[in-house]
């Protein structure tokens, strides 16, 4: 029987070995570079520094934005479910902003606040919230009202209820937009510095495509796929576990 730590890896090794196959097919590495093939140009990349200069610029931004757009999201969507006058306000935004390109958003915030970090990371975090605020609306929307009047009952005061009977509902709703986020805002981060940064991976992958060198974009995309995959497996699966748990006890 295959257990649950096995699933993952023998997974990845079969889509490694399909690569292999696809690659031997290709008869082109300049094309389709073979997953062995990789491993030099990865251990010169990261011998040299260069690897891991740009990934800390990459996950720098990353963090940021994911920490200012779930903040900002968790409290827009939270508003925005509990209170109909403030929901039919903001609904109108919402949809805008859920439909402009991110494209747009990251040339517009180039273009009025400069080549920045600020604009970098503004770009990303404005493309995240709608969606963030979107779940935590539904989730805040589903919210227990019978749950509410005990704590009411009991006068646990407003702090106390939001963090004992507002915040464990919510958090299942939490934890599936902060997974999402992650996934979007890793791919924005790399368009933002793909157009207007001189670090990160998106900043490699750009200067690699204009040399043709699918081999070293493929370095760089990989590295950091395998570090959110880590940040999936370890840290936001076993916290997305951890807050059902109330609801299985």
């Amino acid at each position: 029987m295959m257990d649950k730590a096995s699933a993952p890896l023998l997974s990845v090794a079969g889509l490694l070995a399909i690569w292999t196959l696809a690659a031997t097919l290709a008869a082109d590495p300049q094309i389709l570079p073979s997953p062995l093939s990789l491993v030099e140009p990865f251990r010169r990349e990261l011998m040299s520094g260069e690897l891991l200069h740009h990934l800390g610029a990459t996950l720098w931004r990353v963090a940021w934005s994911f920490l200012l757009a779930m903040s900002i999201g968790t409290a827009l969507g939270l508003a925005m479910g509990r209170s109909e006058r403030v929901n039919l306000w903001l609904d109108p935004w919402l949809v805008i902003f859920l439909n402009l390109p991110a494209l747009v958003l990251i040339v517009l915030c180039y273009l009025w606040i400069g080549l920045t970090e600020a604009a970098a990371i503004a770009a990303v975090t404005l493309n995240k919230i709608p969606n963030v605020a979107t779940v935590i609306r539904e989730g805040a929307r589903a919210l227990d009202p019978n749950l509410d009047a005990m704590a009411r009952i009991y006068r646990m005061n407003a702090w106390s209820r939001f963090l004992n009977v507002t915040l464990p509902q919510l958090a299942p709703y939490v934890t599936a937009s902060a997974r999402a986020g992650v996934a979007v805002i890793w791919k924005i981060v790399l368009v933002v510095e793909f157009l207007g940064r001189s670090s990160g991976i998106g900043f490699q992958i750009h200067l690699y495509f204009q040399l043709f060198d699918v081999g070293m974009v493929l370095v760089y995309a990989l590295s950091f796929i395998c570090v959110m995959l880590l940040v999936e497996w370890m840290v936001l699966q076993p916290w997305e576990r951890r807050v059902r748990r109330w609801r299985t006890a």
